[in-house]
């Protein structure tokens, strides 16, 4: 009996020797890693990587770009491919609009973190402002902002951390596949452009204030990032596009809701899905057709789009997603608002480049 008992003794003071040790070795390195990290760490590190991250889009550099992600990953590799992409379209897209990016920002929102097999899971939103001007104008600065809303993986290493998954509901999806696009003639149209600011009625106004206002995460933050709250919010359902743009009409608008038209705890189909909504408005007689084709056939009449006017985008064959105009930029090239991707004053093609989708630009009875 004494024996097993010294053998016991010797089995556990042994294991908790082995168990010290290893405490202690972990004490030693996760400073570095996982508990010396708090949530203003964490996300202090995430706005380091999209400052590295939109530094790299701006310079075009695919080697800086690829220095934040975990290239041993496959979901790593395929976030980088992705960003690459991103970053080649909106130099593609600069180049035919004869612009030039002169700074990108991003700021996060309600950021939540959690523990996951050696690093983070971070979920939040984020407010990507960018700044362009025209490169026969640079004095004059155009605006416009991006709201997104992420899930990212990090892990450390050494003494940096890289992503090794991100998820996001990404504005330039539909162009990330794009031909070259043939810009020289649409670029001296646009730079040729001399434009004068344009007065509009209070109710276009209004409408354009609302759109600001609730456009999300895209939107000042000193309006909270925030939907408005008595609506319902499609984009789990298939996208709130449709329902954002008859918001702006009736509460901004201020359009009457009809039989057809309409939202009571629930919208009604021409209030919230795309194609139904354009149908609606030009069937109706509130709104009129402008323009309808791909980009080079409607990209002139687009200078006719007035704030409070729509944008409808037709992919194979389907209107997938409305976007409201909010204004002009200095060559007068119209701005939208949207859901979805939440959208505050972005050129109304902006992510919307590939051959086959076509646009129906449609001015509406104020």
């Amino acid at each position: 009996m004494i024996i097993i008992i010294r053998r016991f003794s010797f089995y556990a003071i042994t294991s908790a020797i082995i168990l010290l040790i290893a405490f202690v070795w972990i004490d030693m390195i996760l400073p570095e890693t996982i508990e010396a990290m708090n949530n203003n760490q964490i996300e202090n590190e995430i706005l380091n990587m999209f400052d590295l991250r939109n530094n790299a889009i701006l310079l075009n550099d695919a080697e800086a770009l690829g220095q934040i992600y975990n290239h041993k990953t496959r979901l790593g590799v395929w976030a980088y491919e992705h960003e690459l992409k991103r970053a080649k379209y909106l130099h593609k897209w600069s180049e035919k609009q004869g612009v030039r990016f002169n700074s990108i920002k991003t700021v996060i929102h309600k950021v939540r973190v959690r523990e996951r097999e050696g690093g983070y899971r971070i979920n939040f939103a984020a407010t990507t402002t960018y700044i362009y001007s025209y490169i026969n104008d640079s004095e004059k600065t155009n605006l416009f902002r991006i709201g997104t809303y992420h899930s990212m993986d990090i892990v450390p290493a050494g003494e940096k951390w890289l992503i090794t998954r991100e998820w996001y509901t990404d504005p330039f999806a539909d162009s990330l596949n794009l031909d070259e696009i043939k810009s020289v003639q649409i670029t001296n149209f646009i730079l040729s452009r001399n434009f004068e600011n344009k007065s509009i009625s209070k109710r276009q106004q209004s409408a354009v204030e609302y759109a600001d206002k609730y456009c999300g995460a895209a939107a000042d933050e000193r309006y909270g990032i925030e939907y408005n709250s008595r609506y319902k919010n499609y984009n789990p359902l298939g996208g709130d596009c449709a329902n954002f743009a008859s918001q702006i009409l009736f509460e901004g608008g201020k359009f009457k809701k009809n039989y057809t038209w309409n939202y009571d705890k629930e919208g009604s189909k021409a209030w919230v899905n795309a194609a139904a909504f354009k149908d609606y408005m030009l069937y109706s007689g509130r709104a009129s057709l402008i323009a309808y084709g791909t980009y080079e056939k409607v990209y002139k009449a687009a200078f006719y789009l007035q704030p409070g006017d729509f944008v409808a985008y037709e992919k194979n064959g389907k209107v997938v997603h409305i976007s409201v105009v909010t204004g002009w930029d200095s060559k007068g090239y119209p701005l939208v608002n949207s859901h979805n991707t939440d959208r505050y004053r972005v050129p109304w093609d902006l992510g919307w480049s590939n051959k086959d989708i076509k646009f129906w630009l449609v001015h509406v009875h104020f």
